[in-house]
């Protein structure tokens, strides 16, 4: 199952170009958790330590709004979630429910740390990545946006540059 595990690891992007002997020594670290259907990995608010790899089932990331639960997007075996917490150290930004029973690899700032006290090099490609996939998250967030805003004002790009 650990080799399984590391091919899972070596597919992502936060995880790219990471030797296999550090991915070992990370998943020696990281438990699995698993959480049946309609059950919650974490809730929107909840103080958050640790980052959570998909390795089977399917989630819900939902945001609170108007204090109805809405879905901001669905994963799948492979993606990540909860990273924002590791490199922000705040409270979770949103809430993530399994649609069907899910296990994934849990990894923690603890880990992560004695990832940097063991190889800093390694700790620093990982942070990097994370740096990346959030931003391509907050790229693709900023698309969705600017296209909504676009759509209810009825205007083209056009029209907005020549306003400013």
């Amino acid at each position: 199952m650990q080799e399984a595990r590391l091919e899972l690891l070596k597919r992502m992007p936060i995880f790219g170009a990471i030797r296999n002997d550090i991915l070992d020594f990370l998943l020696d670290r990281s438990p699995i958790v698993t959480v049946k259907k309609d059950d919650f990995f974490f809730r929107e608010g909840e103080d958050g330590q640790t980052m959570f790899i998909l390795e089977s089932g399917k989630v819900a990331i939902l945001k609170l709004w108007r204090g109805e639960q809405r879905l901001l997007r669905r994963l799948e075996t492979g993606d990540c979630f909860g990273e924002m917490a590791l490199m922000d150290m705040k409270s979770r930004s949103a809430s993530v429910v399994a649609i069907e029973e899910s296990s994934a690899i849990e990894l923690s700032a603890g880990s992560l740390f004695e990832l940097y006290e063991r190889d800093l090099e390694q700790f620093t490609l990982i942070q990097m990545n994370m740096g990346r996939e959030v931003s391509r998250r907050l790229r693709e967030a900023d698309d969705r946006l600017f296209g909504t805003v676009m759509e209810q004002s009825g205007h083209d790009l056009g029209d907005v540059l020549r306003s400013t």
